[in-house]
């Protein structure tokens, strides 16, 4: 009997270990079967955040191609208005040049004729009224004279024909104009012709 129990005693702990073993793998089995679909829903959590991470960018660069392409729109939009705008302004300085020969014509026809000669009267109020007419008309387009009489000497409206000492006028003064300078829309189409005073030991800067 006695060696029957010691028998008995040497194997259980064997099958105690046995037990312990086997409990241990279906607990791993199961901690498997339970971080697997875990696992997975991760990974399709983080593939669909990457796919949402390229979609934004996608967009975000897609909505700075629209804006650029509306601005360039809009630049070439404006530059297109300046352009037409340019050339309504300008598109008559040509035409407004060949006018102006007209215009001094009349004016040394006024300046040469004899006003108190009732005969030769009627004729030069009738230029008169003509020159007055023909300038208004032209007016209308934007041409605007330059008659600096007086004024001082500016080089980028007017042209110095000569000088001449003055003990009357500033130095730099336009004491004659020889002939009107005109502008169209700001813009000059022809220099007044000028003469300028000047101090006994001076001269006018005719290129300042």
């Amino acid at each position: 009997m006695s060696d029957n129990r010691d028998v008995q005693d040497q194997n259980q702990p064997e099958e105690v270990e046995v037990t312990q073993t086997d409990a241990a793998i279906e607990e791993a089995a199961d901690t498997t079967e339970q971080a697997q679909p875990v696992s997975e829903h991760e990974q399709k959590v983080y593939e669909l955040e990457n796919a949402l991470a390229d979609a934004q960018a996608q967009i975000k660069e897609q909505q700075d191609s629209v804006l650029r392409a509306r601005a360039d729109m809009e630049n070439a939009r404006r530059r297109a208005e300046a352009e037409v705008e340019k050339a309504r302004k300008f598109a008559l300085e040509r035409f407004a040049g060949e006018l102006l020969p007209v215009i001094d014509n009349l004016e040394r026809a006024l300046q040469a004729g004899d006003g108190e000669n009732e005969a030769v009267k009627p004729l030069l109020e009738g230029v008169d009224m003509t020159l007055k007419s023909f300038v208004s008309t032209i007016e209308k387009f934007g041409l605007t004279p330059i008659d600096p009489q007086g004024e001082g000497f500016n080089p980028e409206l007017h042209q110095a024909m000569s000088m001449q000492e003055s003990a009357d006028h500033e130095p730099n003064t336009v004491m004659a104009v020889m002939q009107k300078g005109y502008q169209i829309n700001g813009r000059l189409l022809r220099p007044a012709m000028v003469m300028v005073s000047r101090a006994p030991d001076g001269g006018v800067d005719t290129q300042a």
